[in-house]
C-alpha cells in the first residue's frame, strides 16, 4: 500500500546484510541466511559481517527481490523524506532499515543567480576503433545494441594511424549492462579492445504526452529542469501526419505551434 501511495519511478537499495550465525525457527535450528531467504536471494548482492543473527528474513527477501530494481550504494540525489523503521532486538550495531525519498539527476536549486547544482547519475560508454569493417556491418551492430537496451549507440568517422579512415564506435549504457554490450561488441564487430569511460550525465525531467489536433493525435515529448521548460512533437506523428494528409511537415508543426506547443 506504501508503494503504491508513494507511486516512485524506481527504487533502489544497498547489498544485502543478511547476518551470520544461526536462528531457531519452526524447522529448527537453521544457519542464516535461511535457505529460504538465500533461495529468494538468488542474483542480488548479499553479504555479512560480524552481526550474529538474522538481519533478513525471508519476507523481506521477498520484498526486496520484488520491488527493487538496482542493487547498490547510496546514488547521487536530493533527498526530500527520509523514514526509520526500528527492530526490537538488540545487536552490536543500530537494528534499523532507513528508507529515503527524492529524486536522483534534478536540479536542486532553482535559483538561476547563483550556481545550479545538479545530481548526476553515472553512464558507461564503451568505445573501440575500427577500420576493417563496412558501413553495413557497423550498422547491423548499432542495431543489436539497441534492441538489447542501449541507450544510445553511435559511429564517428577518424583517421586511424597510417592514416587510415576509420570509425569510432561508442555505445552508452548502465553499469549493470556492461558485461552484457562488451559481449555483443565482441561479437558483432572485429575490434579486439574496448575500453570504458564513466561520466557523470546530466538530464532533463521528461515526460510525453498525447495531444489532440484536428489532424489527429500527436505525441509530444516534454522536459524540464535547470530553470528551462522544452517540448518538440515526436517525429514519427509528424511525419504519419504529414503522409496521410498530403501536406508539409512545417504545416503540422504550424498547428502545434497556434496551441502553444
Amino acid at each position: 500500500m506504501l508503494v503504491e501511495e508513494l507511486a516512485p519511478e524506481q527504487i533502489l537499495a544497498s547489498p544485502i546484510n543478511v547476518g551470520s550465525g544461526q536462528v531457531r525457527c519452526a524447522h529448527g535450528i537453521l544457519p542464516v541466511p535461511a535457505p529460504a531467504t538465500i533461495h529468494i536471494l538468488q542474483g542480488v548482492p548479499i553479504y555479512s559481517d560480524e552481526v550474529v543473527g538474522e538481519l533478513c528474513t525471508p519476507t523481506g527477501a521477498a520484498l526486496l527481490k520484488h520491488y527493487v530494481e538496482k542493487f547498490s550504494k547510496i546514488p547521487l540525489m536530493s533527498v526530500n523524506k527520509l523514514g526509520y523503521g526500528m527492530g526490537t532486538k538488540d545487536f552490536e550495531k543500530a537494528n534499523c532499515v532507513r528508507a529515503f525519498l527524492g529524486e536522483i539527476g534534478m536540479l536542486l536549486s532553482t535559483d538561476m543567480t547563483s550556481e545550479a547544482v545538479a545530481f548526476a547519475p553515472e553512464v558507461v560508454e564503451l568505445v573501440c576503433n575500427i577500420d576493417d569493417m563496412t558501413s553495413e556491418a557497423l550498422a547491423f551492430a548499432q542495431e543489436q545494441l539497441l534492441a538489447e537496451g542501449a541507450p544510445d549507440v553511435y559511429i564517428t568517422p577518424i583517421v586511424m594511424k597510417k592514416n587510415r579512415a576509420g570509425f569510432q564506435f561508442t555505445c552508452m549504457c548502465q553499469r549493470e549492462d556492461v558485461v552484457k554490450m562488451v559481449a555483443i561488441i565482441f561479437k558483432h564487430t572485429t575490434t579486439l579492445g574496448i575500453r570504458e569511460i564513466v561520466s557523470r550525465r546530466y538530464t532533463l525531467k521528461r515526460e510525453q504526452i498525447a495531444v489532440d489536433t484536428k489532424y489527429g493525435t500527436v505525441k509530444m515529448k516534454k522536459a524540464h529542469g535547470f530553470g528551462v521548460e522544452k517540448c518538440k512533437p515526436e517525429y514519427e506523428d509528424v511525419a504519419r501526419i504529414a503522409r496521410e494528409q498530403g501536406i508539409a511537415l512545417g504545416e503540422v508543426h504550424s498547428e502545434l505551434t497556434k496551441r502553444n506547443l
